[in-house]
């Protein structure tokens, strides 16, 4: 007689995934979402879009393309054009490039001493083949519309600024004794921040740093006494 073949168990139940509910009055843990691209690495490339083309000539798109993002993550990261545009030049600012400026009214004892550093670092920054030629903060600003009268504003405030340093510093020298009392220290900031703007533009246009070396030296000479 053949044996009989014992009965198979019954299969075990599915397991299944019981969530918790959250406590009352608190809200569900979101997860986090890795970011999707390097933030200061797209800074960077609309940093040099900007210093490149200026502020009205660059594009939504063309700022997406250089920093390999949408348009949807450039709102979410950065606010809208303007916004981004305001945030590079305050890094622009804070950068080797945009800071020199301040670095020489900080560091230097005297005020010929200041000023001929900050004309001889223009010549070297400004045609320094490892970025845009020029100051961004006086590239961006051409050709602005009104339409952008906000974004006009801001680049006039800044350079406004850099003019009242000077002044005042040129004001500092003359109490000092350093300029002579007949010395116009008004006249003498707007010379030697027409001179610095001038010197941007001509980078621009080619001009090598040993040939705006040559300027800045030539600006020296109308120094007082």
């Amino acid at each position: 007689m053949a044996e009989k073949t014992p009965p198979l168990p019954p299969p075990s139940p599915t397991p299944t995934t019981t969530t918790t509910p959250p406590a009352p009055g608190t809200r569900p843990a979101r997860r986090g979402r890795p970011p999707a691209f390097d933030r200061a690495e797209a800074l960077t490339a609309a940093t040099r879009l900007f210093w490149e083309r200026g502020y009205e000539a660059t594009s939504v798109a063309d700022l997406t393309a250089a920093m390999g993002i949408r348009p949807g993550s450039l709102y979410a990261a950065f606010g809208d054009k303007r916004a981004l545009f305001e945030e590079v030049v305050r890094e622009y600012g804070r950068s080797p490039a945009g800071a020199f400026l301040g670095a020489a009214l900080a560091e230097e004892p005297t005020a010929r001493a200041t000023f001929a550093r900050m004309l001889r670092d223009a010549a070297a920054v400004y045609a320094d083949p490892g970025h845009p030629a020029g100051c961004l903060v006086i590239s961006a600003a051409t050709n602005v519309s009104a339409q952008d009268a906000e974004v006009q504003t801001h680049l006039r405030d800044l350079r406004n600024a850099n003019l009242q340093v000077f002044e005042a510093r040129l004001h500092a020298a003359q109490r000092d004794g350093e300029l002579p009392p007949e010395a116009d220290p008004p006249a003498l900031a707007r010379y030697f921040a027409a001179v610095i703007q001038g010197m941007s533009q001509q980078a621009r246009d080619g001009a090598t740093a040993a040939e705006l070396a040559r300027t800045a030296e030539l600006a020296l000479r109308a120094w007082p006494g």
